[in-house]
Parts: C-alpha cells; sequence; structure tokens
C-alpha cells in the first residue's frame, strides 16, 4: 500500500497517479465485470505489451487497487480482481464514458 505521506496534496492529482495511465484505466474498466486472467485482459487491451501490462497490474496491486491470486495448480492460475477501493472507481468510469459518448455525438453532429 502506498504511503499516506508520500501522497499529493491535491487530490486530483492523486487519483491521476492512482489511475492517470491509459492502461490502467481500460484494466479496471474490463475488471469491473469481473475477475480476470492475465491473459485475457492481455487479449482484451489491444497493443498493449506483456511487460507494460505487468508493470501497471503490479502498480494497481500496490496501490491496493487490485488483488493478484495465485493458485497453486500446474500450471500456475493467477488472476486478478478489484478490490473495494478499486470498484469505488467505477462511477468515475461511467462518467468517463458518458463524457466520451457525448464528445463522440458532437465531433459526428459538428460534421455534418
Amino acid at each position: 500500500m502506498l504511503d499516506k505521506e508520500k501522497l499529493p496534496a491535491c487530490p486530483v492529482e492523486t487519483t491521476l497517479m492512482l489511475i492517470g495511465d491509459k492502461w490502467k484505466v481500460l484494466i479496471m474498466r474490463d475488471l469491473l465485470c469481473g475477475t480476470k486472467r492475465f491473459g485475457e485482459l492481455k487479449k482484451s487491451l489491444t497493443g498493449v505489451s506483456q511487460k507494460v501490462l505487468t508493470s501497471n497490474l503490479r502498480d494497481m496491486e500496490k496501490s491496493g487497487l487490485l488483488t493478484r491470486t495465485v493458485y497453486p495448480e500446474v500450471p500456475p492460475r493467477v488472476e486478478y480482481a478489484l478490490t473495494s477501493l478499486g470498484k469505488s472507481m467505477q462511477p468515475i468510469l461511467n462518467s468517463m464514458a458518458v463524457w466520451g459518448d457525448n464528445f463522440r455525438e458532437n465531433i459526428i453532429a459538428d460534421k455534418c
């Protein structure tokens, strides 16, 4: 978990620090639907490299936004799920989706 004393004073900056990366927001979007395995996330995030996905998942786990569960199987099975803190981002992601839809509609309307 992050050290509270090292967080920015501005709450917007704190939020951006946690989810300001394109991939982190898309990972959260996918995990809002439920638990996913690494391969499922990689497949749904077109263009992300394995290294970048791994790095983002580790950062998000360290921040307390998701959990990583390793099952003692051969081959090992690893699953990722949002924590309650991660799930609390849903209204923000919903607002982003609505704003994105409105933006797209306005761009289309401006071209006619």
